[in-house]
């Protein structure tokens, strides 16, 4: 894992309160209930997905029950934080991680199958809230402008240390000459949605957050966004991996992920491979 980048300052108690009930995609909300079974009575295998994969999983595992009569549980969240979980036994079948490297590092331990696949390359962008001061552009120069008038009062991102899209923000801040400066008016989400959470609820001026999210209707209706270049950061290889205890549903879910269906689903939300595919 990449250094510290140093203690931020989070948002007051009660305006992280405020922007936690703020919106319906918190990521509790979206985990499948834990009664979720197979026609045969067989517990439905638990999925850890990168909090960014929200709508699209969601999406996609609906499409998978429909087509084969087969549940699986989707829990979203931070790719750090399920690395440490599934290190300490947590009883997940499968790891969809926004950043390869926790895949690898995890195989090289010798708790994956196999070294996985590749699904998608994620993006980040620069998001704000209707009637926000901030006024979202490629290159940041809005947010540079507010930061130079003191009229920034918080920005949102995800924690970089465990989260891989909270990294890629501070890097392409770091890029643009703006992360000391936006240092002080950082407000740090436990994972990527969370992040929009904060910059979205109306506490904040904005945020940087994944694309994937900024795509979803429920996000765009509330805010504006533009995407960052993919060169002010490290490439966002996301990869999936069956652990090694996984089941045939798990399985069967794997291969499916890799399908036309889904990869259609993956695509209508940001969601493409380094070659297009």
């Amino acid at each position: 894992m990449p250094a510290s980048p140093g203690r931020t300052p989070l948002l007051p108690r009660r305006a992280v309160l405020r922007a936690s009930a703020a919106f319906a995609f918190a990521t509790a909300a979206v985990r499948v209930g834990p009664a979720a079974a197979q026609d045969d009575g067989a517990a439905a295998p638990v999925i850890a997905a990168a909090s960014d994969l929200q709508y699209a999983v969601t999406e996609i595992a609906a499409a998978f029950a429909a087509e084969t009569g087969r549940q699986v549980r989707l829990s979203f969240g931070s790719t750090g934080t399920f690395a440490a979980q599934i290190r300490q036994g947590a009883p997940f079948e499968m790891f969809m991680a926004a950043d390869q490297s926790f895949i690898a590092e995890l195989h090289a331990e010798g708790l994956t199958r196999d070294e996985g696949v590749l699904y998608a390359e994620g993006r980040i962008v620069l998001i704000a809230p209707h009637g926000s001061a901030l006024k979202p552009d490629a290159r940041l120069d809005g947010l540079a402008a507010l930061i130079d008038a003191g009229r920034l009062s918080r920005f949102a991102i995800a924690n970089p240390e465990h989260a891989p899209y909270g990294l890629r923000a501070m890097e392409a801040l770091r890029h643009r000459g703006l992360w000391e400066r936006i240092r002080p008016f950082l407000v740090l989400g436990e994972n990527v949605s969370q992040a929009a959470q904060f910059a979205l609820s109306g506490n904040a001026e904005g945020g940087i957050i994944a694309l994937s999210l900024a795509l979803a209707p429920e996000v765009a209706a509330r805010g504006a966004y533009a995407p960052i270049p993919r060169d002010w950061h490290e490439p966002l290889l996301q990869r999936m991996a069956l652990l090694k205890h996984a089941g045939p549903v798990a399985g069967e879910f794997y291969a499916y992920l890799q399908s036309p269906k889904a990869r259609a689903i993956m695509a209508r939300y940001g969601f493409v491979l380094p070659d297009g595919g």
